[in-house]
């Protein structure tokens, strides 16, 4: 979805010609499988975060097109939201630099661009949804102007035929409809990329999907949303909600969610693709001149647009990704579980936790996937979200315990290993996994840290509203000072 669209009525033959073209991309990526044509000796990661824009009283500003121009970077492009941006992190090797050059190269990134969004009287926050937004923030007219954000509203509007319900129970509740997929702007997310071979993205990917719930749970920061304190991550079930494509009656038929788990470990990357065409019709049929059977016999790397285009509107918490650069084509994971923030420094805790500990789990002689079943792991993720810090999360060998108690006895052991697998030495391990775990020894996170703020400001007389906004100019106070989020002082 990152590619521009242009504003167009689709046709049935539109969308035949596209689901042919689908099929036709399968069929060459089966073959490319077959034939291990993939750049995968020098893996790297990657990273983008969502950002939200902000007035100098912490409310939503409507300003991306003009703080884009102001930034004048290609790394920053628009997100769904006039209140969102998005920034990509340029992809490395997980050693490369030393201890905090990652670090930096964000904070310096993002420096920046607050410098320059501030010149046009905007500022960035990163938090997984903004706690000032209000129902009032988000209808048609608050869609980013790229045609592709539209055209993608009209579709999912249109696949629907009628409005979207949204509906969180949680610490309150919360019960309205949406006539635009803005709602979803709220959401923003940190996503971490991790490239893999083909023969070993099914293991990465299985390992990925059992700890997302440990991910959730331990990273959670977005308790608020349009007033009410819901979940401490209420980013996933409002993703879930806002994107939906199915009335009532479609999903009592067992028709699969946009946004989706899944429903089975899997064994190779093809099973994800061919579910995606298998489950679901296309919202985007813009093809492509490229002939992909033809390029790849010809000698030339396809660029399997159909099949990459429809990828990205299925909005899997674990994606895989086909891309093609220099150096030849490549497969990824992207792990879209995480919030925004609340820190660089939390962030890169959580990235050196999921980095290591995956590939800990992927050498493991007893696979961890083959001992949970995966409807486990799915309600991992949302009790997770649900509780934030405080869940209860199920991890074989030990039952039902605790996530602080699950991390620090079972699994940043685990991540230590991982890292140091990778070629993470001791001095560069231990200041990151060093967050995670004190954030598991004192069980606070961000959005403990936003909750209890916010019930502290109520108790000395502000009202929600202006609870959550002074909140808000606190938190990113702090954002700025880099201090992880466990260590933030409420008073």
């Amino acid at each position: 979805m990152g590619r521009d669209v242009p504003a167009l009525v689709f046709t049935r033959e539109d969308r035949r010609r596209y689901r042919d073209k689908m099929h036709t991309c399968l069929d060459v990526l089966a073959q490319m499988l077959r034939e291990s044509g993939f750049e995968s000796e020098r893996p790297q990661v990657g990273l983008e975060i969502e950002l939200n824009l902000v007035d100098g009283d912490g409310r939503p500003a409507m300003r991306n097109t003009e703080v884009l121009q102001a930034i004048a970077d290609p790394a920053w492009s628009s997100e769904l939201g006039r209140f969102n941006l998005e920034i990509n992190i340029p992809p490395r090797q997980l050693t490369a630099g030393g201890p905090g050059a990652w670090e930096q190269e964000i904070r310096d990134a993002l420096n920046h661009a607050e410098e320059r969004a501030a010149a046009v009287g905007a500022h960035m926050i990163m938090i997984g949804i903004l706690p000032t937004l209000e129902e009032s923030d988000v209808g048609e007219s608050a869609l980013s102007g790229d045609p592709r954000y539209k055209l993608l509203n009209e579709q999912i509007f249109a696949a629907r035929g009628e409005d979207l319900r949204i509906r969180v129970d949680g610490v309150e509740r919360l019960s309205m409809y949406a006539d635009a997929i803005t709602p979803e702007a709220a959401c923003t997310s940190t996503q971490f990329h991790l490239q893999v071979a083909p023969k070993e993205f099914a293991d990465y990917w299985n390992a990925a999907q059992a700890v997302a719930g440990v991910q959730t749970a331990l990273a959670a920061n977005s308790p608020f949303l349009f007033g009410k304190e819901l979940w401490r991550e209420t980013r996933i079930p409002l993703f879930e909600q806002a994107t939906d494509t199915r009335p009532q009656e479609i999903k009592a038929q067992g028709v699969r969610p946009r946004v989706w788990f899944g429903e089975r470990w899997i064994t190779s990357v093809f099973d994800l693709f061919e579910e995606n065409v298998r489950y679901f019709p296309a919202l985007l049929p813009l093809c492509d001149e490229e002939d992909p059977q033809e390029t790849l016999d010809s000698g030339g790397v396809p660029q399997l647009g159909e099949l990459t285009l429809h990828n990205g509107t299925i909005y899997r918490w674990n994606r895989p990704v086909y891309a093609v650069t220099d150096s030849g084509p490549h497969l990824r994971i992207e792990n879209r579980v995480l919030p925004a923030g609340p820190t660089v420094a939390d962030i890169i805790a959580n990235g050196a936790f999921y980095y290591g500990l995956t590939r800990a789990l992927v050498d493991e002689d007893r696979p961890v996937w083959t001992r949970m079943s995966f409807s486990v792991a799915e309600e991992n993720l949302h009790t997770a979200a649900q509780d934030g810090i405080d869940a209860r999360l199920y991890w074989p060998g030990v039952g039902e315990v605790p996530v602080t108690e699950l991390v620090l006895r079972r699994l940043l052991p685990l991540a230590h290993r991982g890292l140091e697998l990778a070629g993470l030495d001791a001095a560069w391990r231990e200041p990151l996994l060093g967050i995670i775990e004190q954030r598991c020894v004192t069980a606070r996170n961000g959005a403990l840290w936003q909750a209890d703020m916010v019930h502290h400001l109520e108790k000395t007389g502000a009202d929600r509203a202006e609870a959550l906004r002074q909140m808000t100019t606190t938190y990113m106070d702090y954002m700025h000072l880099n201090a992880p989020a466990h260590t933030w002082p409420v008073d």
